[in-house]
């Protein structure tokens, strides 16, 4: 399974309208294209930044899709008052332990990781982050997505509340330590967001 990340710096006013043409506008006319299996709308509503991952059932058909995309993507940065940067990734690892309601969140950390580490880290990440993840207040899901070339991976985690983040924060911060530390990679960045759209149909991958 494969992933392409579209990030806005959107400006806060028109976060809301963004929202609503990235449900209203892109999701239905990305679901109709092959190989489409669903989106997700993160948010941040205080810094503006704003990331819409859409999922594919291969590299090709994330591949072919590039240019309906594109047009896609001009539209909703319109929206949201921002521009955009673009990422493709691979879905190494996903794991619901159950679906994302009303007023879910997400907790992301960016990660840089020595290519020739990767397998090495999906098989960590599934054996021993995950397993520590899933005991954190509010558990609902979790993903690992990396891309091979640049180095770079993003590990999310969806909570069932923002109260729930805010109490397992400190645990989280303590398990990136801890998990880090023993894979040898190097933290990037953190991030908290609104679930706003959650509507991916990836399969479990754990």
């Amino acid at each position: 399974m494969y992933a392409r990340s579209t990030t806005v710096q959107a400006q806060i006013t028109a976060i809301d309208a963004g929202i609503a043409d990235i449900r209203d506008h892109v999701l239905p006319a990305l679901l109709a294209m092959p190989g489409c299996i669903g989106l997700s709308l993160m948010v941040d509503r205080e810094s503006g930044r704003c990331i819409a991952t859409s999922a594919w059932e291969t590299a090709a058909t994330m591949r072919d899709s590039a240019r309906q995309v594109q047009t896609l993507r001009e539209a909703a940065a319109r929206a949201f008052g921002g521009r955009t940067a673009v990422d493709e990734w691979e879905i190494a690892v996903l794991h619901r332990g159950h679906h994302a309601g009303d007023g879910a969140c997400v907790r992301a950390t960016w990660l840089r990781i020595q290519p020739a580490q990767f397998d090495r880290a999906i098989d960590y990440y599934r054996t021993a982050v995950l397993p520590a993840i899933e005991e954190l207040d509010g558990f609902c899901s979790a993903s690992l997505m990396i891309n091979r070339e640049s180095g770079v991976a993003v590990s999310s985690t969806s909570f069932d509340s923002a109260a729930a983040m805010d109490r397992n924060r400190d645990r989280a911060r303590s398990l990136r330590t801890e998990r880090l530390r023993d894979l040898g990679a190097d933290q990037i960045d953190v991030g908290e967001f609104e679930l706003a759209i959650a509507r991916l149909r990836v399969p479990e991958m754990a």
